[in-house]
């Protein structure tokens, strides 16, 4: 193999015999990337639509009041998979019974799950204070998570197939139903019950559409055996997954009862409009980077090269786009909102810059799972737990606004960790994983200080805004062309249909 230096970025020319496959996998994981990214844009396009008018409609206190209720649905949805999911995309050659099995169990879970919870909706009524309001709303809005579990091997298999069309058509569809009854129910004065029914038509609406287009019913009975040959990557993700999700929202925990729910109202509305663009990037590097990596998890040459493009490729869109995101919000805030959410602008503004981390740790999470290594993955969630721990302990006295500081502070030594826990398990070299984002940073620092000194001479965030976002585009654009960027080109090849190169 020769390898090629091309000022900071380095390409590979494959084998001879490779360069088929390579083509042809180059080509699936583009067109997976562009749906994945349509399905992101087209999601957060929709539901920005919608969070903005619900914004301006509805008070903090009442979003605080269904932020206490996503809390518990995000664990009862996550025991509902248990990381079966991942699993069977990690898994070469899921069988029929493989899927069937998943998805009777998946189903059996949910349901029992939902009896437990609506149970217990007054004790969680009573843990936020909410003086009973919370009870109905809890008891109705945990009805989706049972509706999501009826697609989820629906969706695992058209993931695995590198075919997620309609994934991305079922999720804009939800999102443009949801959002009209969402709004509808707001301007009826509705309150927080808006958000919960947006919440219920959105789960129905996509669990319908892939179940009518997928063509596939289960054939096959539930089988021990099978569940039991997945059980071994899916328990590792799962407990992964606990960990991670247990300390996403301990944050909500102790804001809405050691606070109040308006602290906590601005929190998740700081929290939301972040993850708008953290969690869309890790979902498009988890759905379109997982099964190309593990379906070259046998050629270690081979997986290497993926890992180099992958990473690249993710540090190439993160980066730039977060630090960007922190550097207008305020003006972003004052468009859509006026004056009502500035308390959220300083937590949104950290939370993006957090989401610099969360992404690459995400992404380095996915070449661990693609090698089956999954419980590997518990012992950097229980590092980053840890940290947060303490984070946490440290700034409670000191208000919200140091709550959120301290998970900048845990998710970058957390980040830390993450890449020598990659490098031990994959064999590509800490130096290679700490360096290729770097150009990223520096470029995207330049970038940045006509953005931010453009205030001085702007002030109205109608004018400002699209300024900044130009201003920092041509710069970030044209530095990485006169450092002939490898990745960009690409991006830019695909982009303009133009040939890839190998």
């Amino acid at each position: 193999m020769q390898v090629v230096w091309n000022g900071y970025f380095t390409t590979f020319a494959p084998d001879i015999n490779c360069m088929v496959e390579e083509e042809s996998l180059k080509l699936k994981t583009a067109r997976t990337l562009k749906w994945n990214t349509i399905d992101r844009l087209s999601s957060q396009v929709l539901y920005a639509i919608t969070g903005i008018v619900l914004a301006n409609l509805l008070t903090p206190e009442e979003f605080g009041l269904v932020g206490a209720v996503l809390v518990f649905q995000a664990f009862a949805a996550l025991f509902v998979d248990s990381g079966f999911s991942n699993a069977l995309i990690q898994k070469k050659l899921p069988t029929e019974v493989d899927y069937c099995t998943v998805l009777y169990f998946n189903l059996a879970m949910s349901v029992a799950i939902y009896v437990l919870l609506w149970f217990c909706s007054p004790f969680i009524d009573d843990w936020f204070g909410a003086g009973g309001r919370l009870v109905a709303p809890a008891r109705v809005m945990f009805l989706a998570f049972v509706i999501n579990a009826t697609a989820i091997v629906q969706t695992n298999r058209l993931t695995k197939r590198m075919d997620v069309k309609m994934i991305a058509v079922s999720n804009t569809a939800g999102l443009v139903v949801s959002g009209i009854v969402g709004i509808w129910l707001a301007v009826a004065g509705m309150g927080a019950w808006a958000i919960v029914w947006q919440t219920i038509v959105l789960a129905a609406v996509k669990s319908a559409l892939l179940w009518a287009t997928s063509h596939w019913w289960p054939r096959e009975r539930f089988s021990m055996a099978s569940l039991r040959s997945i059980f071994n990557v899916g328990a590792g993700i799962m407990a992964t997954s606990f960990l991670n999700i247990l300390f996403q929202n301990i944050y909500s925990f102790i804001i809405g009862a050691y606070y109040n729910l308006s602290k906590l109202g601005y929190y998740t509305q700081a929290d939301k409009w972040s993850k708008m663009g953290v969690a869309s990037l890790s979902q498009v590097v988890t759905a379109s980077f997982l099964p190309i990596l593990s379906g070259c998890q046998d050629d270690r040459e081979r997986f290497h090269r993926m890992i180099s493009k992958t990473h690249k490729f993710t540090a190439y869109v993160t980066i730039p786009s977060m630090l960007l995101l922190a550097a207008v919000a305020t003006p972003i805030f004052h468009l859509l909102f006026d004056t009502k959410w500035d308390e959220a602008i300083p937590l949104f503004q950290m939370l993006v810059v957090r989401g610099i981390f969360v992404v690459m740790t995400a992404l380095y999470h996915n070449h661990i799972i693609a090698l089956g290594a999954a419980r590997r993955l518990v012992y950097s969630e229980a590092v980053k737990d840890a940290l947060a721990i303490v984070a946490i302990v440290a700034t409670i006295p000191f208000g919200v606004w140091w709550l959120v500081a301290g998970q900048v502070a845990a998710s970058f030594l957390h980040y830390v960790y993450a890449v020598w826990l990659t490098a031990s398990t994959t064999g590509y070299g800490v130096r290679m994983i700490l360096r290729e984002p770097m150009p990223y940073v520096g470029i995207s620092l330049v970038a940045l200080v006509p953005v931010v000194l453009l205030p001085q001479e702007l002030s109205s965030p109608l004018v400002l805004l699209p300024v900044q976002l130009v201003v920092f585009a041509v710069i970030f654009i044209g530095i990485n062309s006169m450092l002939h960027s490898r990745i960009q080109q690409e991006v830019i090849s695909y982009i303009f249909k133009r040939k890839i190169s190998k």
